[in-house]
């Protein structure tokens, strides 16, 4: 649920004051706990030190994604000193928490006052018998250990995160208020819209209450309002609005919301409100065919989200979750699954102000099916999903999971007829709790014939067969299933690995052409064999996105997935623990794919992106023309080398790749430049340039690493280390882990699972990099492998030469 209301923060020596007069108010909570590392089961048992944290915390931020296998799963404490806020008489305080991953309890002065099993949703604790005069302690238990009870499984391919991961509020209501608004749009179209709402209160009201519905439209104007007096007996009660001529419609174009005011009156004073954004849309998926929004074709365009960050874990500030949507959308994208759970409230405010049609997913990812305390306990969590999240107008779909048969957490899970029974009894209540939408899921066949729209598994290029091979597997598909979308495609990357050779749409590979001409060889399983290089990674999206934008009759689909995120199931990944398929790497930097999504899937601003701007040392035998491709947005681009015209090239979507934005070069040994120029009505409106030393000689064998320092913008040391053959030359093709160290002064930063960051990572194009943060006197940087035994930096402080 989305609640506006009057905020204040104030902070006097460790306490909280509320405004005395308000009918309600909410106290932000983040500031000021201490975190304690303890996995005790009661308050009294507890004995370790505290440290110092703000909210949103996690104790995996960092252990997560190091070098040593598992994370910490257990139980820890969060301690908080609370003086009570001066608040009117028969006030409530309720204590209200965004997320708490898993499972989590909540004592104030040593009492417990309440709890909450699953993560990912709020829950809220009413304190106000609890709370004494003056100062308080309030400590809450979290718990992330192993509870196969508890969705999602423990085999899932994503860290399980432990902590207070979200916002935590202290609300100030009234002795009788609003506890919910539950908002209705049953009929619209674009000349009118109905609205109705379910109002609940805490308790039956007292006789002399009225009720206040108000809508504004987007200029703050009243456009509706509803009076109505609820009998004494009521707990809640339902209102119809009159009807709102000719709305303004809500689609990823024109997310026009509207704001609902829902007051509850004694007399002439308010003494509680609620307000509500309201999107007015339509939506159907023609049996067999396209998606309609508002009654007109719409061609999904999506990707998917999981919510960590490097350096952060899944505990992220609200800022990072907006970050995120933001770039999704720059992207072009109109649809985003939020896998495999439900997200911070943040995240669905921006889908709704951004305009991002959104799949909201039931954390029941793998695992099978579980005994009656699971069923129950999965039942409840899906209860309070659509409870707290329906009223968003970007939710499309409910999915009730995804991959859920696969690797069993009980004797028996993953038997079909067990599996179907308890997804048949889901897709029950989901539409009985909202029939306003459809239910979805993932993977999993025998959900086909139960859930409202399904996906199945296509990785056409990655997982098995060649990306070339989609549109026959989605054509298929769309005949086979009638209400398709398909939602996970693509593969691994690492930045800044490339190839001037990469695996072909057919699934070749020809492993050198240095030398006489050879058979090209077959590639059977391209997430195992391949080199993880971005091109060949651009390309494979390249393919999917020339196929899906050209099917009339296609839904859509979503590519897998938006930002690299991390994954206690890989370990030998070239950043280990990572899961690379990231358009973004885990801190938000773009890839060379995201580009490519972009220039079809966007008209302003223009662009011009030439692949590849973490690819300017290359390679080759002289006299040997290379493609260079442009990613745009721009009707015409023209590409110059070295201040001479290649020439103009007209954008065609029916042409690959690039659609048709390449051109043939022959470098020159040494320094290249290259400049990509956009024009729009016969005029250049954007240009990209790309500096690229190229040489004629191959290098030989590795014979060492050789390290360097530069100096970054934030006065951060990089650390690069390359492999180079006798004669220091880059080793282009070296890919070997290396393992960075430090001692003396100054701080490595390692841990965060980032290209920059990683202490254990795979050389891409012979080349890792560290960042170093500088101390007062020398640091040593080491990096070594098995075959080279150390190679050693000195990195003096600031201000002293090296």
């Amino acid at each position: 649920m989305r609640l506006s209301f009057l905020f204040f923060s104030l902070m006097f020596s460790g306490g909280l004051f509320a405004q005395p007069n308000a009918p309600r108010q909410q106290l932000n909570l983040n500031p000021g706990w201490e975190y304690m590392e303890d996995a005790a089961p009661t308050p009294e048992q507890l004995t370790a030190p505290g440290e110092a944290v703000d909210l949103p915390h996690t104790w995996n931020a960092f252990d997560a994604v190091d070098a040593e296998p598992g994370y910490r799963r257990d139980a820890g404490w969060y301690r908080k000193r609370l003086r009570k806020p001066e608040v009117p008489a028969n006030a409530r305080l309720l204590l209200y928490c965004e997320g708490a991953n898993f499972k989590s309890d909540v004592y104030v002065n040593g009492q417990r006052a309440g709890g909450h099993l699953g993560g990912y949703l709020g829950f809220e604790i009413d304190l106000t018998s609890w709370l004494k005069e003056g100062d308080n302690e309030l400590l809450i238990r979290v718990d992330n250990g192993y509870d196969p009870q508890l969705i999602p499984s423990q085999k899932s391919d994503f860290f399980l995160y432990g902590g207070l991961t979200r916002d935590v509020w202290l609300k100030i209501v009234p002795a009788h208020y609003l506890t919910n608004v539950h908002v209705h749009t049953p009929q619209v179209s674009a000349r009118a819209a109905r609205t109705e709402l379910d109002v609940f209160f805490n308790t039956p009201l007292p006789k002399g209450y009225q009720l206040t519905a108000e809508l504004r439209d987007a200029a703050g104007k009243t456009v509706l309002t509803k009076r109505s007096s609820p009998s004494p007996a009521d707990s809640a009660v339902h209102v119809q609005l009159p009807t709102l001529r000719t709305p303004q419609l809500w689609s990823p174009a024109h997310p026009t919301l509207y704001t609902l005011h829902v007051q509850l009156r004694h007399g002439n004073r308010v003494v509680d409100e609620l307000t509500e954004k309201v999107g007015y849309r339509w939506f159907e998926f023609k049996e067999h065919g396209p998606f309609y929004l508002n009654g007109e074709r719409l061609l999904l365009r999506g990707t998917h989200r999981h919510e960590e960050h490097a350096g952060y874990g899944g505990a992220l500030p609200d800022s990072l979750h907006r970050q995120d949507m933001q770039q999704i959308k720059a992207m072009g994208a109109n649809f985003v699954r939020l896998a495999h759970y439900p997200q911070d409230p943040e995240v669905y405010r921006q889908c709704d102000s951004l305009g991002l049609l959104v799949w909201d997913e039931l954390p029941w990812c793998r695992g099978g099916v579980g005994d009656d305390v699971w069923k129950a306990r999965t039942k409840q969590l899906l209860r309070e999903q659509i409870d707290q999240n329906r009223n968003h107008p970007s939710i499309i779909l409910w999915s009730l999971g995804n991959e859920i048969d696969w690797l069993p957490d009980f004797p028996g899970g993953d038997h079909e007829e067990a599996i179907d029974a308890f997804l048949q009894e889901l897709n029950d209540l989901a539409h009985t709790l909202d029939g306003s939408r459809l239910t979805a899921l993932r993977k999993y066949p025998g959900a086909a014939a139960i859930v409202d729209v399904f996906s199945p598994s296509i990785w056409a290029g990655w997982y098995s067969g060649v990306y070339k091979s989609y549109e026959p597997a989605i054509r298929e598909a769309m005949q086979k299933h009638p209400r398709l979308l398909h939602v996970e495609y693509g593969g691994s990357s690492h930045l800044g690995r490339h190839t001037e050779q990469p695996i072909t749409g057919e699934g070749r590979l020809n492993p050198n052409e240095w030398e006489e001409a050879v058979n090209q060889v077959a590639v059977k399983n391209i997430a195992n064999s391949g080199d993880w290089s971005e091109n060949y990674i651009v390309d494979l999206f390249d393919w999917h996105l020339h196929v899906s934008e050209q099917l009339d009759d296609f839904v859509g689909n979503a590519q897998w997935a938006f930002k690299d995120f991390g994954t206690p199931l890989r370990p030998e990944n070239a950043i280990p623990y990572m899961n690379q398929k990231g358009l973004v790497d885990r801190a938000g930097r773009p890839k060379d794919a995201y580009y490519v999504f972009k220039s079809y899937w966007t008209d302003s601003p223009q662009f011009c992106y030439i692949e590849s701007h973490t690819w300017t040392e290359r390679s080759g035998p002289e006299g040997l023309a290379r493609t260079l491709s442009v990613y745009s947005n721009c009707d015409e681009v023209e590409l110059q080398a070295n201040g001479r015209s290649l020439g103009h090239r007209t954008r065609d979507l029916t042409k690959f790749p690039a659609c048709g934005l390449t051109w043939e070069y022959n470098f020159a040994e040494g320094e290249n430049e290259v400049v990509a120029i956009g024009y729009a009505d016969g005029n250049a409106v954007t240009r990209d340039t790309l500096n690229i030393h190229y040489t004629y000689r191959r290098a030989g064998p590795p014979a060492a690493i050789r390290l360097s320092a530069q100096t970054l913008p934030n006065g951060h040391q990089q650390i690069e280390a390359l492999a180079v053959d006798a004669t220091g030359q880059r080793c282009l093709d070296y890919e070997a882990f290396v393992y960075f160290d430090h001692n003396g002064a100054g701080q490595l930063l390692k841990n965060y699972g980032t290209p920059d960051r990683s202490a254990v990572i795979q050389m891409a194009n012979g080349r890792a990099v560290i960042e170093l943060i500088p101390g007062a006197g020398d640091a040593v940087i080491e990096c070594r492998n098995q075959s080279f035994k150390g190679a050693y930096l000195v990195v003096p402080p600031p201000g002293k030469g090296q």
